[in-house]
């Protein structure tokens, strides 16, 4: 999917994208209560990066968590930047976001981050140098040092451990239960889509791209994540 299209999707998902997605919450929770320990040695007055931030879940909780550190949010849905800005009004953290409407190469490198948040992105770029580029331009907004959370989508697709896990993912998503054309359906889509690689060969895209080595920190159903750290001087 192109990136036109993808940010189609997005536009005209966004105002009803937080209930559509309500019953993964726990996955979510899960996910950010590890994320402040990962977080937890960052400075006081941290500047964090949230890239494909969306309607703003993990920048809510790390403003509500962090009440020092500030914001930037990323996102080429303007739609769903909206939400989150709308919420980070209602919420009353505005002042420590800015918020930017586009991909990270419009984003300037001058302001580098101590931190860096990267949820359900990088599987939407199916081809690997193109995904290697992406947290590379994620590096380079980050302090040596600095470190990045990513989560993906993520199983080696020919395996049966893959088979299990698509029926049980979808069956979260779907507690009424999935039809076999349904679950073909759901893996031709994310076939064509999503680029769901072994969590190993995702580790080192990031490590590629001038990390350290990623530590794999979460795993529920077929999303894992991961932290790594800047590395101090960049792969090339």
């Amino acid at each position: 999917m192109r990136r036109e299209e993808l940010k189609a999707v997005f536009d005209q998902q966004a105002s009803g994208y937080d209930q559509q997605w309500a019953r993964m919450a726990p996955i979510r929770d899960g996910l950010h209560f590890l994320l402040k320990a990962i977080f937890a040695d960052l400075p006081d007055d941290a500047r964090i990066l949230c890239v494909g931030t969306g309607t703003g879940a993990e920048l809510a909780y790390l403003a509500q968590t962090f009440p020092r550190w500030r914001f930037t949010a990323v996102d080429p849905s303007g739609a769903m930047l909206d939400v989150c800005r709308r919420r980070a009004q209602a919420e009353g953290y505005t002042s420590r976001c800015s918020f930017h409407e586009g991909y990270l190469d419009s984003l300037p490198t001058e302001d580098l981050h101590d931190g860096a948040t990267c949820f359900l992105v990088s599987q939407f770029i199916l081809a690997q140098e193109a995904r290697s580029e992406f947290f590379r331009a994620i590096a380079d907004r980050l302090r040596p040092g600095g470190i990045l959370a990513s989560s993906d989508l993520a199983s080696d697709v020919g395996s049966n451990d893959y088979d299990a896990l698509l029926r049980a993912w979808l069956n979260v998503m779907a507690p009424a239960g999935i039809q076999p054309e349904g679950l073909e359906r759901t893996r031709a889509a994310y076939a064509k889509d999503v680029a769901i690689l072994p969590p190993q060969l995702i580790a080192s895209i990031i490590e590629s791209a001038g990390f350290e080595p990623p530590v794999q920190f979460f795993q529920a159903g077929l999303m894992h994540a991961w932290f790594a750290k800047r590395a101090s001087s960049k792969a090339v």
